[in-house]
């Protein structure tokens, strides 16, 4: 296989923009409280998804810029710098290069169109802003950003909703979300929202209120970018096994089951936002559940 950090997908060019891989900080018992320790002696999950000697999860945050009609589009944006973030100290006063790393992939923050955030969790909406004169400024000044709405209910501390997160999210929506909206750069969708031809947002609830996600069909190609629907490969094997972040544990295995039953009939990759190793997925079905068909030739991090 020829690894590449772009891939063709019809009319719409997909590039991986890596911001941090390694430990999620968290042993699988933690982070999948649902899932069997069998699941986890599969050997492909080592060493990208897995650290054996530590028995630690490993994750990757990453961006998937989309070049479609002309439009350059960012989905989803990590955890940024210089956050103060009390409650998840791994996302806190980070000074990573991932400013570097889009411009690298020839994309200077000025040239972004579009900013997809699938939800507004404190690792997908870091980048949205950036520290400017003690200021949270929006990073991507000519850019409309794509917010669920019910995620942005749910999330403004002023609605005072209980999550499973507890405070985990503190700082989040008043740093990485609120500068946009004040800017006049966010969109609050609800339902579902048709980007072109070949992009449209719909939700997929679950893991958040306004969890989405985002459909790619382009010519015979097909692909879903799911956000944290999935967080490892061991839940294609169970996908019964929610995430401990997931707010409505029923609603999320659905959306699972179905976003992947829907991707394994149509062909179509499978983007999560934190898998390492190849990054992207097709699946198939197996008797009540589903297994990697094949990976993505994107190059890989963690070997």
């Amino acid at each position: 296989m020829t690894y590449s950090d772009t891939i063709e997908l019809g009319e719409v060019s997909v590039t991986r923009v890596h911001e941090y891989y390694g430990s999620a900080d968290m042993t699988p018992e933690v982070f999948f409280p649902e899932s069997s320790r069998q699941a986890w002696d599969e050997p492909s999950l080592a060493p990208e998804f897995l650290d054996r000697a530590t028995r630690t999860v490993h994750t990757a945050l990453q961006t998937w810029v989309l070049r479609s009609e002309g439009k350059t589009i960012l989905v989803d944006t990590g955890a940024g710098n210089h956050k103060e973030r009390p409650y998840a100290p791994l996302w806190g006063h980070r000074s990573s290069d991932f400013l570097t790393n889009l411009e690298q992939a020839g994309v200077r923050p000025e040239d972004v169109d579009l900013v997809v955030n699938t939800h507004l969790h404190i690792d997908h909406v870091g980048w949205n802003t950036y520290l400017d004169d003690r200021e949270w400024v929006p990073t991507f000044p000519n850019a409309t950003y794509l917010m669920p709405k019910a995620d942005f209910d749910f999330w403004n501390p002023g609605n005072n909703r209980p999550t499973v997160f507890g405070r985990g999210n503190q700082n989040v929506f008043e740093d990485s979300v609120v500068p946009v909206h004040q800017a006049g750069q966010a969109v609050l969708w609800e339902h579902s929202h048709q980007i072109d031809a070949n992009l449209r947002l719909e939700p997929a609830p679950g893991h958040t209120p306004g969890s989405s996600l985002l459909t790619l069909t382009s010519g015979t190609d097909r692909a879903v970018f799911v956000g944290d629907m999935l967080h490892s490969p061991v839940q294609l094997a169970e996908p019964h096994a929610n995430s401990c972040f997931c707010e409505d544990p029923a609603q999320a295995r659905a959306t699972r089951r179905r976003v992947l039953g829907e991707a394994a009939d149509t062909h179509a990759l499978v983007f999560p936002a934190h898998f390492p190793g190849g990054g992207a997925v097709e699946v198939s079905r197996t008797a009540d559940a589903f297994a990697v068909k094949d990976w993505a030739p994107f190059a890989p991090y963690g070997r």
